[in-house]
């Protein structure tokens, strides 16, 4: 009820954090931009690599005369020099992609045949252009392929981690837990799932019956019976929304409650998420938005409770007030182990795994402001 002791635990102290911008579910998608970003930095930097890796290997196969030999190692050294300072300070991302030079062009040694190296040089930045647009597209539809079968990747290691006649309990519905969990049967394991139900969207009954269709045995309980249930259990398995840097996660609501059952109870509680929900970001960045609130209508009819919800009080205010939240943030201290599609991680592992799929310079990413906002 309004003032009952069910709404508090779920995420009061949140509310206050719900009038931010960001909302939870673009942290995939903001997650995915940086991946971007970061391929397209790692592919030039590849470039400017191997081109650096020639120019040295240019320098010392040259059997021109000492003089000679002198005068393009110096021109080499201004080459290396010039493309370590772009790698230090590397350009916009735009300037990447655009038909213009990233590293400091090589100097004209004399003014005779200008034109023709004038377009010697844009013949040459017009080539790596196109080769770093198409290394990046390559790239970029790998990690589509990757984000696609990720399901397929976790579910492939679930044969390690369920055993026979174990029971496992899930909250709500994720089609990498039910994938992960039919792998399992598929590999002839005979196990029980307990199902909490995710009230007030009763995502938990979608779950159920698609784990009934294909064969698992399935309970389904309340959410306010998994405490009650906990001890029955030999580990939860459940999905994410987002895992943090710090090994926190962003998950449905209720998801606290069943990770402090099963604390209480030394029951593993494993979470599932593929690469794209791991975001380099803590939960105290204001990017983040560790909440948001649900339209009431989930909770009860407001034909039911008009009289309650008018403004009879005097204060300007209605009398009962809905509080709908749609996440919870689970603490790292509460998650036993991470499955991924690159394999199992502990909790205060997360953040090494994250900074190799980010780029520092992107890791706050701002909507540029359209014409006329």
């Amino acid at each position: 009820m309004a003032n009952g002791g069910v709404i508090a635990p779920v995420g009061m102290n949140l509310v206050a954090l719900a009038a931010q911008k960001h909302a939870v579910p673009f942290l995939a998608v903001g997650n995915i931009v940086r991946r971007v970003l970061h391929i397209i930095r790692e592919e030039d930097l590849s470039l400017t690599t191997a081109a650096i890796g020639g120019l040295n290997l240019s320098a010392v196969s040259d059997d021109e005369n000492d003089d000679d030999r002198d005068g393009d190692s110096t021109l080499s050294a201004a080459a290396v020099a010039a493309a370590a300072r772009s790698t230090l300070r590397p350009p916009s991302l735009q300037t990447l992609l655009e038909d213009t030079p990233v590293s400091a062009a090589v100097p004209q040694t004399s003014s005779s045949g200008g034109d023709s190296e004038g377009k010697s040089k844009s013949a040459d930045k017009s080539s790596r252009s196109r080769k770093l647009k198409h290394d990046v597209i390559e790239a970029v539809n790998e990690l589509i392929q990757d984000i696609v079968t990720c399901h397929e990747q976790i579910a492939e290691q679930a044969v390690e981690h369920i055993h026979q006649n174990e029971v496992i309990l899930t909250l709500g519905s994720s089609r990498t837990v039910l994938e992960f969990l039919f792998a399992a049967k598929e590999k002839k394991r005979s196990f029980r799932v307990f199902v909490a139900e995710g009230a007030p969207r009763y995502q938990g009954h979608l779950l159920a019956k698609e784990l009934v269709a294909r064969g698992l045995q399935t309970t389904l309980i309340t959410d306010s019976a998994v405490f009650a249930m906990i001890s029955r259990v030999n580990m939860v398995i459940v999905g994410a929304h987002a895992v943090m840097a710090n090994g926190g996660v962003i998950a449905p609501v209720g998801m606290n409650l069943v990770a402090l059952a099963a604390q209480k109870h030394a029951v593993p509680f494993v979470v599932l998420a593929g690469s794209h929900k791991l975001c380099p970001l803590y939960p105290h960045n204001p990017e983040v938005l560790l909440n948001e609130l649900r339209s009431p209508s989930e909770l009860l009819d407001f034909g039911e409770f008009s009289d309650c919800m008018d403004f009879g009080s005097g204060s300007g205010s209605p009398l009962l007030h809905v509080v709908n939240p749609a996440f919870d943030y689970v603490p790292p201290k509460l998650v036993s182990l991470f499955i991924t599609d690159t394999g199992g991680h502990n909790p205060s592992y997360m953040y090494r795994l994250i900074a190799d799929y980010y780029s520092a310079d992107d890791l706050v990413v701002q909507r540029r402001a359209t014409a006329g906002n």
